[in-house]
């Protein structure tokens, strides 16, 4: 029985597949023949051969059909060079976004957004940013009440949208206004607080299940409109809660903008109650000067570029759902 020839090392195969070797197969595969491409490369023929070689030896494959006057790629070859255009491109892409970020630009930018934002418009800012062709890289987390902040506090973000403005946590936090949303309260049409005589009293709303997002922060317990004994369904994001008053598995607030079409529709009813009206003042934080994961840093132009759009009133605005009207 013949031995198996060895299988080559995850290292040999390595060194062997540099962006210099997997440029050189390339060559060779444009050019047609190993003495075009030599002559393109400034090397003698023999010494073109010797390195296709090597790479072939490493891998333990053959990459051309030498049989015919043309350097024809095999099967193996023609999958090494179709891997070899994303592969180059790829170096090419990460030399360049080293470079830039060596300028000062963050090579990531985390954002946390509460529950209260609009994902369209916050796409739409994405959109413009990745315009600038910057090298930072966007990450969105979605995040409700104290979990938004708490995202910013412990570093897994690096501005948050949609923080309660209660009480500014202080330290090197900064916070701004971002808006305020107006809940309501909403039940759908066939819901039995749907034809309740009005204003709805909290004892009448305490017989009747609450639909209530959770608080993302992990050792957070926060929640809005729950009264005392009543039933509860919690879900983890407002547009779960939202779907669940469309299908009467519950009552609850809502936030005005995100209501708003589907009441002129006629799917949810508005109902007045005695409680007290509920309005939401949101703001915008992030750190000035210090840092996620420990490492302290300034603002960077990423983030500064955020701050200036924040900035405008037609982006918070949009921000909360409140679109000027054409």
């Amino acid at each position: 029985m013949r031995p198996q020839p060895p299988t080559p090392t995850a290292h040999a195969a390595r060194a062997a597949l540099g962006p210099d070797q997997l440029a050189l197969l390339a060559t060779i595969a444009r050019c047609g023949s190993f003495a075009a491409a030599a002559r393109e490369l400034g090397l003698v023929p023999s010494a073109l051969t010797y390195r296709v070689r090597q790479i072939e030896d490493a891998l333990d494959v053959l990459l051309f059909d030498r049989r015919a006057r043309r350097a024809q790629p095999t099967p193996a070859g023609e999958e090494l060079l179709r891997a070899s255009e994303h592969l180059l491109r790829e170096w090419d892409a990460v030399a360049q976004r080293v470079r830039r970020v060596a300028t000062g630009w963050e090579s990531e930018l985390t954002i946390a957004a509460d529950a209260v934002i609009d994902p369209r418009t916050l796409l739409e800012l994405c959109e413009a940013f990745f315009a600038l062709g910057a090298p930072t890289r966007l990450r969105l987390r979605s995040e409700t009440l104290s979990g938004t902040l708490e995202a910013l506090l412990t570093g897994q973000a690096d501005l948050a949208l949609g923080v309660a403005l209660d009480r500014p946590p202080g330290g090197d936090v900064r916070m701004e206004l971002l808006g305020e949303v107006a809940f309501w309260f909403v039940v759908a049409p066939c819901h039995p607080l749907a034809n309740a005589p009005e204003p709805l009293t909290p004892h009448l709303i305490r017989e009747h299940r609450i639909v209530a997002v959770a608080d993302s922060a992990p050792r957070g317990g926060l929640t809005f409109g729950l009264l005392p004994g009543q039933d509860v369904l919690t879900v983890p994001t407002m547009q779960m809660k939202l779907e669940a008053q469309l299908r009467a598995l519950g009552c609850g607030w809502l936030p005005q903008p995100l209501v708003q079409p589907y009441l002129d529709a006629g799917h949810l009813v508005l109902r007045q109650t005695t409680l007290p009206p509920r309005t939401a003042r949101t703001a915008y934080a992030w750190r000035a000067g210090a840092a996620r994961r420990g490492a302290s840093r300034p603002v960077g132009p990423a983030l500064q570029w955020w701050l200036q759009r924040l900035a405008e009133p037609v982006t918070r605005e949009a921000l909360l759902m409140r679109r000027p009207r054409g």
